[in-house]
């Protein structure tokens, strides 16, 4: 390349940094969108709705949610990590990310390299829900149940990748049975499948389920966790049946493009921290099957080193299960 033209090259790329950090000071002057890597209507939708609409009053410009779906969650946060690192679009991240990083031989996108922390916002339990006319009370009854019926039965997800069918597929190794898997795009399509007797369980988050567990659609097998779940009291654990081989539950983060600036980054921080602390998002994140993480756990370094964490804690299991997908 010629002198000259290497010149207007780096000086075109120090304006753009430049015009990036003086709008840094100033963000947002307009609506900022959070994608949320999954279908409306399940429980990582529900989440991103109730932080969003709050955000949208500390930021002082409205939080726009966009469903962007498909291949696990990696569509939607990929088309953050290659958006503009301006702080206009961020992404509701989750555990799904971190196991994509290892499930798939090819991401769309690395984690790590392509997309800055934010801030950890919600712990969620798993709940591993059946179809209501399954014959089976509890998980005693549906792991005989799956052993004696494994050619028969179908298992759906949010997608191959998702936590749910992770989760599952875990679940079903750690018993010893082959089940067919139906991916979706998203919780909500799943839990409509299910309620409507297409596929026979689901491994899903606690907020996508609660409403339909209670009002009878769908039966609960067993909470996939040490102790009951705070918002289901009436559903057992998995440990609490007997059954300690096995435990799930996710999280969610907010990430940004790589490069997107610091006065951005704590900007989105202090007003996710903000919103966190309200009274009334606590409650409805309970109410909808989220627990939103402590103080403590809301620094941006404790997200970045946590995020390395658990793409190694969940690529050992899906390593030693020779699981891998295209």
């Amino acid at each position: 390349m010629p002198a000259l033209a290497r010149g207007a090259a780096v000086a075109a790329a120090l304006l753009f940094q430049g015009t990036i950090a003086a709008q840094a000071q100033s963000w947002p002057t307009r609506a900022v969108t959070m994608v949320v890597p999954f279908a409306a209507g399940g429980g990582t939708d529900v989440l991103g709705r109730i932080v969003g609409r709050r955000l949208s009053e500390t930021l002082g410009q409205q939080v726009i949610i966009e469903n962007v779906g498909g291949a696990g969650g990696m569509m939607g946060s990929a088309r953050v990590a290659k958006s503009s690192p301006d702080g206009y679009q961020f992404v509701l991240g989750s555990r799904a990310d971190a196991i994509n990083q290892t499930l798939y031989k090819t991401p769309l996108y690395s984690l790590v390299n392509d997309l800055d922390p934010v801030v950890l916002v919600a712990d969620q339990p798993t709940v591993m829900v059946a179809r209501k006319d399954l014959p089976v009370n509890g998980l005693q009854e549906f792991i005989a149940y799956a052993k004696a019926n494994q050619g028969k039965m179908q298992f759906g997800s949010a997608g191959a990748g998702s936590t749910g069918f992770i989760d599952c597929a875990l679940f079903n190794a750690a018993i010893g049975v082959t089940i067919t898997h139906v991916p979706y795009r998203g919780g909500g399509p799943a839990m409509q499948d299910l309620m409507g007797g297409r596929i026979d369980y689901f491994c899903t988050l606690t907020g996508t389920a609660v409403p339909q567990i209670e009002n009878g659609s769908i039966k609960a097998v067993a909470a996939m966790t040490r102790e009951r779940a705070p918002m289901l009291p009436n559903v057992p654990s998995t440990w609490e049946q007997g059954f300690k081989a096995f435990e799930a539950s996710t999280w969610f983060g907010f990430y940004v493009p790589k490069g997107t600036p610091a006065a951005v980054i704590k900007r989105l921080r202090d007003a996710t921290d903000e919103a966190l602390d309200t009274p009334s998002v606590q409650e409805q994140l309970l109410k909808s099957g989220s627990i939103a993480v402590s103080r403590d756990r809301r620094s941006t370094d404790y997200l970045k080193s946590f995020t390395a964490i658990e793409i190694e804690k969940n690529g050992a299991p899906i390593k030693a299960a020779g699981m891998s997908i295209e």
